[in-house]
């Protein structure tokens, strides 16, 4: 664990002034194939244990790091040799503030850091999809064509990067398994549950989904399914925020099947 240690003079007395205080700062196929979502989580106890406090106090968030002086200056410095430019800027250096040059990818930088949105489930579409699109610009193929094959190679990477988290922050349940993990909360989508209650009641969604006579019927059914898909969605922002991860676990295990059920009906559609 990194770990760094200041050295802070306190202002009461020249006695004080010389003494030394150290502070530590330290992710329904036809035949209803149903995904599922195991709820291991790391203790919580453990997890606020790792996690320190910087010397003002605040938590240090998902990185589990605090960047300071020439570390945090070199970090967010151009690699380009012809640009003396350090960025100033809070929001992630995907292209150099002061040169332009496209950045390698780094990937401490979470989704959220790259639309410059806060770490939370709800989150404004149309902002999102606006900010998407300016990197979008910033690292299209035709603005960096004339440009080094590694600066080409960065944009690229880039790109994709950004592709990826828009993809995840968009859907409603990539993004609550992403928060999720960005809080060490392991989310496994690959073993089966044994939650007979809702493996019930998908059976009976698939059930009224082959007896639906037409279209009018299966919008009736995929409205109902959207419904508790959004009722589960809400259930998860009460359980994050009130950081019961078991029951956002729950919540989202949910929103699978949901959504793989909203999924079936729509090609019936």
């Amino acid at each position: 664990m990194w770990m760094k240690k200041l050295r802070i003079l306190t202002p009461f007395s020249q006695s004080q002034l010389l003494r030394r205080r150290e502070i530590t700062v330290s992710s329904f196929n036809t035949q209803f194939d149903f995904p599922s979502i195991s709820p291991q989580v790391e203790q919580f106890p453990q997890f606020l244990q790792s996690r320190k406090l910087n010397f003002l106090g605040n938590d240090l968030g998902f990185s589990g790091r605090t960047l300071f002086s020439s570390e945090a200056a070199q970090k967010n410095s151009c690699w380009n040799s012809c640009c003396n430019g350090v960025s100033s800027n809070t929001t992630p250096l995907l292209v150099c503030t002061a040169c332009g040059c496209v950045q390698p990818v780094d990937q401490s930088v979470d989704f959220f850091q790259i639309f410059g949105l806060e770490k939370k489930y709800e989150i404004e579409g149309e902002n999102l999809e606006r900010k998407y699109k300016d990197w979008q610009r910033k690292l299209h193929p035709d603005l960096v064509h004339t440009k080094s094959q590694k600066e080409r190679e960065y944009a690229a990477e880039q790109s994709a990067r950004v592709i990826d988290a828009y993809r995840t922050l968009t859907d409603p349940l990539s993004r609550a398994i992403y928060i999720l993990k960005l809080e060490r909360v392991h989310v496994d989508e690959e073993e089966k549950i044994d939650d007979v209650e809702l493996l019930t009641e998908m059976l009976e969604i698939r059930e009224t989904v082959d007896e639906a006579a037409d279209s009018k019927a299966l919008k009736q059914i995929q409205g109902q399914v959207q419904g508790k898909f959004e009722q589960s969605s809400i259930s998860f922002v009460d359980a994050f925020q009130s950081r019961k991860y078991e029951e956002a676990l729950a919540a989202i295990r949910r929103m699978t099947y949901y959504k793989r059920a909203n999924e079936e009906i729509v090609k019936k559609l």
